[in-house]
């Protein structure tokens, strides 16, 4: 067993237990080959109910900041994909394709930072950068709710398969349009 995949089933444990998500359709996410998953940020421990839909590795895009010890072991063995903000991250962004390119999921938050409270913030243009370059679909999804210890409080609700088309920057507009859909309805 590899290192993800133990703490994984810690992760899906606490999950479970201590979160108690719902989530709606399920179907949308593909058994094989590689995706990008990408929604709306709201909490910290966000990735945790993602990564407990699947039993593949999903690499998520998270600030460098959080790579410090102790947690820097656990992240560096959960695949995470440490991302410097104060600007372009190109070593970051290559590291994510690479997955992409070998069959694996990425997952990214495409605000770049959690709502806090200020409802869905513009999106940067990573996640459809990186499907149309690798020739990848988008699973959206959107995150409501609140985070309830050991009650059910959040939702998550996946999109359809989302295709890029060679228009970034209408292509992005759309997938903030699908999320801001899957948050509202």
């Amino acid at each position: 067993m590899t290192k993800y995949n133990f703490l994984r089933k810690i992760v899906k444990f606490l999950t479970k237990v201590y979160i108690r998500p719902t989530y709606e359709g399920l179907e949308n996410i593909p058994k094989s080959g590689p995706f990008i998953i990408a929604g709306n940020h709201i909490h910290l421990v966000d990735p945790a109910p993602i990564m407990s839909i699947t039993n593949r590795q999903i690499h998520f895009l998270s600030k460098a900041s959080l790579f410090k010890y102790p947690q820097a072991l656990i992240f560096k063995n959960m695949g995470l994909i440490p991302v410097n903000r104060d600007g372009k991250d190109t070593e970051a962004y290559e590291s994510a394709i690479e997955y992409l390119k070998n069959g694996e999921i990425v997952g990214i938050y495409p605000e770049g930072t959690r709502e806090r409270g200020r409802g869905l913030l513009p999106f940067k243009m990573g996640a459809v950068r990186m499907a149309q370059e690798t020739n990848t679909v988008i699973i959206p999804f959107g995150a409501r709710g609140k985070y309830k210890p050991f009650r059910k409080g959040i939702t998550f609700r996946f999109g359809k398969p989302f295709k890029v088309s060679k228009d970034l920057e209408k292509s992005n507009d759309e997938l903030r349009e699908i999320i801001r859909g899957l948050i509202k309805e």
